[in-house]
């Protein structure tokens, strides 16, 4: 599975890196996983918009 890491995301979306963070850690972002101490959100789910 491949990821995309956070900023990556977060510019994609529109939304800061913290904001990101936060909904990761909150479990609202499907697949989302914590590897070592950067989140990584897999490919198919940073194309929906969580906004």
């Amino acid at each position: 599975m491949e990821y995309l890491k956070i900023c990556e995301v977060a510019k994609k979306w529109g939304l800061s890196v913290r904001r990101v963070q936060v909904l990761c850690a909150q479990g609202k972002i499907e697949g989302a996983a914590c590897f070592r101490r950067s989140w990584m959100i897999p490919i198919s789910n940073a194309y929906r918009n969580h906004r």
